[in-house]
């Protein structure tokens, strides 16, 4: 009875703001107020006395220092439910925005009871979302982080999500672009309820433009693109808004039927030049291009501008929740000024704060520009975070999905450092990625004490991933790094008169350097330990000859570096290009892998022990597999700062 009133009025206004996020709040406190006081009584001096704080039971130390280390390299603890923040379908009867006018009016869009009716009719109360790209090139990371808003809510709250493409421009839209997003979208694990496409609606968007012009809420504009900029700028009025309603239903009908030229006529929404929002200053809703569609084919030479399509096919599609980045904030007000206008069905709106990373562009202007002009090796240069670059690479999709799940869904923009995708690439890979060995610079060892006709069939059991096979042999190969003339305390490699142990296989002493005119090592003489009645601290990896006198396979091996130099390239503004870093791909030829390596799949990740995380690349032939380096097997220290 003592704590009656020592309950948090914070969390439960919490509650009501949550249900009612266009409520008022200060009236909403007088009332809980009063409802607390109507139940517990009146406030007693006990209950006014500043409550005395306890002080919390200290935790204990970690026993190990081992045990801290392990805490340390956990992955990071899941976010809370990121979706809460979007209201339910049922309760999509606020006021979506105001809309404010140069003459003082103002327009509250809301859903009425008979339409949030039929839409709830149509979609039980379910997660109705789209996933909208327009196939106009590759999808990159920040589309990822899209899907995961847009696929993501829909499936954690058992609804559904349309994979919907946004295909209003013929000139730019490819099949080649359409085949790359499905495919992207399968990859990542995403299942589209239906596949859509804009122009699936040019009938009924046609024929909504012609009911704009009857309510006089559009009309037919002759002036240029360099005229409507100028005209905007002084926040003028077009010579023709004003003509006559039957005039612009008639040329109207003359441009879809080819009657006039390109640029010689649109259709612009008769909205508030005078407005201080651009975006509400009479955009611009059909234009005319005599182009052929890559899906509805040449049924039409006038197409919808995006302004106008996305919210009516949003509506069309009965979209519960429109979901975007923060860009399109300000076209927020045109959105529902349309489809008030047309008196449809208004979906919620919500924008979120793009992906922005460290090191990188996402720009889909810089990226065809990198492309293009042959800064990378096509759209999958595995140096890009296009999605098809970061499956080239390695990266497994549920390290991608991992990545923008901690990423979260917030309004804040900030910078998100690039090692935090290499952390989650890499902590998937240590789970699931199965082991391999790889030589990347080989360095010749002799066993001396091995006859030269042996060659011993050795059964590698990595912890992960199935066994594979090894050859003994007169002739083994190690990395280059893995001897040293000199040794050390802290070094366990190899060195002269030193004992290592080859992984899966023996102990081997080094008896002797063989060195070239140049002086570098170019061979070792060892001895090998059949008994193995020393067990050496170093362990090191290796790749033996298959057979007497035959070398083992030869491959070609990919190092990736970040593609820029600095952090934020995209703030250097025109002189964005001169920050690519010359050093970002470094191609290692002579390095050796085992035989089963040339038949793996393509762009699955293997590890190669004590080297980092590779898989094989498109480049690759039966003669020559190539392999790219997808993250190395530490990460750099200053990761720990970034996950916090």
């Amino acid at each position: 009875i003592e704590q009656r009133y020592r309950v948090n009025v914070g969390t439960l206004l919490g509650g009501v703001r949550t249900q009612y996020p266009w409520g008022d709040m200060k009236a909403a406190k007088v009332e809980l107020d009063a409802a607390i006081a109507a139940l517990l009584g009146p406030k007693t001096e006990a209950d006014n006395a500043k409550p005395v704080k306890k002080k919390a039971p200290k935790e204990p130390k970690p026993a190990k220092a081992t045990e801290a280390k392990q805490t340390e390299a956990k992955a990071p603890e899941p976010p809370a439910d990121p979706y809460k923040i979007f209201p339910d379908p049922k309760n999509n009867n606020q006021v979506h925005v105001d809309i404010h006018f140069s003459d003082g009016t103002i327009i509250r869009p809301m859903n009425t009871p008979e339409k949030l009716k039929k839409h709830l009719d149509i979609t039980k109360g379910k997660v109705w979302t789209r996933f909208p790209p327009e196939p106009n090139g590759y999808l990159h990371i920040g589309h990822a982080k899209a899907m995961h808003v847009d696929f993501g809510f829909a499936q954690e709250y058992g609804g559904v999500c349309y994979l919907r493409y946004d295909d209003t421009n013929p000139e730019a839209e490819k099949e080649e672009y359409i085949t790359h997003i499905q495919e992207i979208v399968s990859w990542l694990g995403w299942k589209p309820w239906k596949i859509t496409y804009s122009s699936d609606y040019f009938q009924e968007l046609h024929d909504m433009a012609v009911e704009l012009i009857k309510k006089d809420r559009a009309y037919v504009c002759h002036q240029t693109k360099d005229e409507i900029a100028a005209s905007r700028e002084k926040h003028a009025d077009s010579p023709w808004r004003n003509r006559p309603i039957e005039e612009s239903l008639k040329i109207f009908d003359e441009m879809r039927r080819g009657m006039w030229g390109e640029g010689s006529a649109i259709l612009r929404m008769k909205m508030d030049n005078k407005n201080d929002n651009f975006n509400m200053h009479d955009l611009i809703a059909y234009r005319i291009k005599f182009t052929a569609h890559p899906h509805a084919g040449d049924k039409w030479c006038i197409y919808p501008s995006y302004d106008y399509t996305h919210c009516i096919v949003d509506a069309l599609e009965n979209i519960t929740h429109s979901l975007c980045t923060l860009e399109f904030e300000s076209r927020r007000v045109s959105y529902y000024w349309l489809l008030e206008s047309l008196d449809t069905y208004l979906p919620h709106v919500w924008e979120y704060a793009r992906l922005n990373i460290t090191s990188t562009v996402l720009s889909k202007r810089k990226l065809n520009c990198l492309v293009t002009d042959k800064h990378v090796h096509g759209w999958d240069d595995p140096r890009l975070l296009t999605l098809s670059g970061l499956r080239r690479r390695g990266a497994p999709p549920e390290a991608i999905n991992n990545f923008c799940k901690e990423v979260g869904i917030t309004r804040n923009e900030n910078m998100i450092n690039m090692q935090l995708l290499e952390y989650h690439i890499r902590d998937h890979l240590n789970l699931y990625a199965p082991r391999t060995m790889l030589v990347q610079h080989p360095l010749k060892v002799i066993i001396t004490n091995l006859a030269p006709d042996t060659c011993q069939e050795m059964e590698a059991q990595p912890p992960i991933g199935p066994k594979y096979k090894m050859t003994f042999s007169k002739v083994v190969y190690i990395e280059q790094s893995d001897f040293r003339e000199k040794d050390s305390k802290d070094y366990y490699g190899l060195a002269p008169g030193k004992t290592v142990m080859l992984r899966y296989a023996y102990p081997i002493k080094c008896v002797e350097a063989v060195k070239g005119k140049n002086g570098q090592v170019v061979a070792l003489h060892c001895e090998y330990d059949p008994e193995k009645s020393t067990k050496p601290k170093g362990v090191i990896h290796w790749i033996g000859q298959p057979s007497p006198g035959k070398d083992p396979q030869s491959c070609e091996v990919r190092i990736y570096e970040r593609l820029f130099k600095s952090d934020d390239p995209q703030g250097l503004g025109d002189k964005w290009l001169g920050d690519i870093n010359q050093e970002s791909l470094k191609i290692i030829k002579g390095s050796m892998c085992l035989p089963h390596m040339k038949e793996v799949t393509k762009h699955i990740a293997y590890q190669c022990e004590r080297m980092g995380y590779y898989c094989i690349d498109d480049d690759s032939t039966e003669k020559l597999p190539v392999f790219n380096r997808t993250v190395t097997l530490k990460e750099q220290a200053a990761v720990k700062s970034v996950r916090g």
